[in-house]
């Protein structure tokens, strides 16, 4: 069944209504050099809002803070029905130790720099953006509630973050009566997997809905590099190639997968950047993948992703095209052998 971007979803634990696709507002903003001007920017932002869509990405420090100002001035009209979610933790001022991390300064300094920005008196859902291995749990989720008590965020979220790590931290918000974290955002696409061992399961079980970011592995699910990309050597400019490059996502392997998508995609008659996002929402888990596009013509071609229905068989072939070994314990508990010792010869249906 196809979708529409006013075919709200729950996000998470929470009663929040958010569209099944978010609008990615990293590409407001020119200064890292393959963003989206600012009447662009308003172009892609109207396309989004006028289809339906609530769901709107930032972040402190996208494209060093003008994503934030301009999605405040686009947003300024229509401020109540949209869902605006940024994110703190990365550095705002190099040298200043404080500026990033996820220490207590560094939330409430950062918040209150994406309330200015953003031109609003509340942030609907605040994500700590990286995890950063030093600050204490119990700081971070307490400087969180006290955050929501204020009014000034609404719900709170977590993103790049150990699945154990966000686990305890979903136990010590529900033990102490804190806001409980209600959204995770994971890289998460047909080449980029590893996130169904532990983070996607985890969220399931503890009430967090999945937002992926990067749900086209940074254009390479678009089929837009060929094998000859492998051997170019990179220039210095900062295009999204040199940054794949830099990233290690050029490979023989994840062309192998684009390979099955464009096969899909011809099958279907849709583009390969719709296959890639529409297998992302087949995941029960996955509440919105974030759309990063720069152009108003992508937009519009990411969006037809919702219409997307595939075949039993079309999606077995992508499965088995980026198929991940899950690790220990995940092969072993699976394995008939393991299964026979804890069931016999007994069916039991999972939880539904």
């Amino acid at each position: 069944m196809s979708l529409t971007l006013d075919t709200y979803r729950l996000l998470g634990r929470s009663g929040l209504r958010v569209s099944p696709l978010a609008l990615g507002a990293a590409t407001f903003g020119t200064e890292w050099g393959w963003g989206a001007g600012q009447d662009e920017a308003r172009e892609l932002f109207d396309t989004y809002v006028e289809r339906g869509g609530n769901f709107i990405d930032t972040a402190s420090t996208y494209t060093d803070g003008s994503s934030e100002r301009l999605l405040g001035e686009f947003a300024r009209d229509n401020r109540e029905s949209l869902v605006l979610a940024t994110k703190y933790t990365t550095l705002r001022r190099p040298g200043d130790p404080n500026s990033g991390g996820s220490q207590r300064k560094s939330l409430f300094a950062s918040v209150e720099s994406s309330l200015r920005r953003l031109n609003t008196d509340y942030i609907d859902l605040l994500y700590l953006h990286v995890w950063d291995f030093t600050t204490p749990v119990d700081e971070i989720l307490r400087g969180m509630d006290d955050l929501v008590r204020q009014g000034k965020l609404l719900y709170v979220a977590i993103s790049n973050a150990p699945a154990w790590e966000v686990s305890r931290m979903q136990a010590i918000a529900d033990l102490r009566g804190w806001s409980p974290l209600v959204a995770l955002q994971i890289e998460y696409n047909l080449i980029e997997r590893t996130g169904e061992r532990d983070l996607i399961p985890m969220s399931r079980e503890m009430g967090l809905g999945v937002v992926p970011w990067s749900p086209l592995a940074g254009g390479v699910l678009t089929g837009k590099y060929s094998r000859d990309d492998l051997t170019t050597v990179p220039s210095e400019d900062g295009t999204r190639k040199n940054f794949n490059f830099a990233l290690g996502t050029l490979t023989e392997r994840n062309l192998a997968i684009v390979d099955v998508v464009k096969e899909v995609a011809a099958e279907l008659g849709r583009t390969p950047a719709q296959i890639g996002l529409a297998w992302t929402l087949q995941n029960p888990s996955v509440t919105a993948p974030i759309v990063g596009a720069r152009t108003p013509a992508q937009l519009e071609d990411n969006l037809g992703a919702l219409e997307v229905e595939f075949t039993g068989s079309q999606l077995a072939r992508l499965d088995q095209a980026s198929a991940i070994d899950l690790g220990f314990p995940h092969e072993l508990l699976s394995r008939a052998t393991t299964l026979a010792l804890t069931r016999g010869d007994m069916t039991i249906e999972p939880r539904r």
